[in-house]
């Protein structure tokens, strides 16, 4: 399970990514010699979006969650100007890349990928843990060929028999209770699992549209339109 560390155990190299709090540094753990992906948020820019809140519960929920097909978070620390999460290293990229540079998969890809990532929800479901972001750019493939689920930046705890209310995700993948606003719980993944099997046999999410807007009215959501 994660736990607190010490940033200068750490060698970092090259940079992985950007995002809109800061960057993933690709890192070696000087200890054993091992690679990780090192996370670099600035608080300034957490407090200034007024997600302080939102950062707190990504860590928390992540710090619970130690499985074979979640990218685990190892470790995690602070400094006065950057908070810092410790995660496994991935090497094999996002299912994105490989999904559009194929075009579409075998069902037998699909299939393998599919259950990959139904064992990561019903693991996550397990610890009363939605997901809720589920799409093709949120899972990475390993150098194996196996793949990981990540960005827990939506994610909730939902306890049985509750629900929640926020319109979040990403619109080819929003499942039709959360548009409604209805409440929703843990079949929202399973949604969005569906929707990423069909695109991952077909090529193209099954509901699309270069307006978002169109995707909602395909759930008969008039009050979105403008």
């Amino acid at each position: 399970m994660a736990k607190q560390v010490n940033l200068a155990d750490f060698q970092m190299t090259r940079t992985l990514g950007v995002g809109s709090f800061g960057r993933v540094k690709f890192a070696k753990f000087k200890g054993d010699g091992k690679f990780y992906a090192v996370k670099f948020m600035k608080k300034h820019e957490i407090i200034k979006l007024k997600q302080v809140d939102h950062i707190n519960n990504e860590k928390r929920l992540m710090a619970q969650i130690d499985y074979p097909f979640v990218v685990n978070m190892t470790g995690y620390t602070k400094d006065d100007r950057f908070v810092y999460i410790i995660m496994e290293c991935i090497g094999g990229g996002e299912l994105f890349t490989h999904l559009r540079r194929a075009r579409k998969f075998s069902d037998e890809q699909s299939k393998f990928y599919g259950a990959h990532t139904a064992g990561a929800f019903a693991h996550c479901h397990g610890k009363n843990i939605i997901h809720r972001d589920l799409k093709p750019e949120n899972i990475l493939v390993c150098q194996n060929g196996y793949s990981k689920l990540t960005d827990f930046g939506f994610a909730k705890i939902i306890e049985p028999g509750t629900s929640t209310y926020t319109l979040c995700g990403t619109p080819e993948y929003i499942a039709p209770e959360v548009l409604l606003n209805k409440g929703h719980g843990k079949p929202v993944d399973w949604w969005t699992l569906g929707i990423l099997i069909y695109e991952m046999i077909v090529g193209q999410p099954p509901f699309c549209d270069e307006d978002p807007m169109g995707i909602y009215q395909d759930f008969g959501r008039q009050d979105l339109l403008p």
